[in-house]
């Protein structure tokens, strides 16, 4: 997803928020291009919902959901996917980092929260969260 990052960013007339953790993959896909920092429990206020950050790592060291809490939704891009935690197969990947970070960061959220995922469908934490142990005997 950060590949496409500045053309969008040009294309939206909009900045390019990355969290500090994955700075070393910027710096791989675009050196020499600027960006804001982002970070967790960093809140925005988009067209009046108000969207906060939450670091995620796991997929990456600066892998973040955002959280609109009005809403009741979380948008979990490659932290979480419906049946299991997102990708951790490449090498600034772990799958414990990304269990953590679903154990303490997104099953806390209400049962009742829509979880939007950055690849196949969208779930529930409800629907989730008690398979979470299923996920860490199964390894993925």
């Amino acid at each position: 997803h950060i590949t496409v990052a500045p053309e969008l960013s040009e294309r939206l007339d909009t900045r390019v928020f990355v969290h500090p953790g994955d700075q070393m993959l910027w710096n791989q896909t675009h050196p020499g291009v600027g960006h804001e920092d982002l970070s967790d429990g960093q809140v925005f206020d988009v067209a009046g919902t108000r969207l906060r950050v939450v670091n995620t790592p796991g997929h990456s060291p600066g892998s973040c959901c955002l959280y609109l809490p009005e809403a009741k939704v979380l948008v979990s891009g490659d932290t979480l996917f419906a049946g299991g935690p997102g990708a951790t197969g490449r090498s600034f990947s772990d799958f414990d980092t990304i269990i953590d970070s679903i154990r303490e960061k997104v099953l806390t959220l209400p049962g009742e929260t829509e979880v939007y995922t950055g690849h196949g469908d969208a779930t529930s934490i409800g629907v989730e969260a008690p398979h979470l142990e299923e996920w860490i005997a199964r390894g993925y």
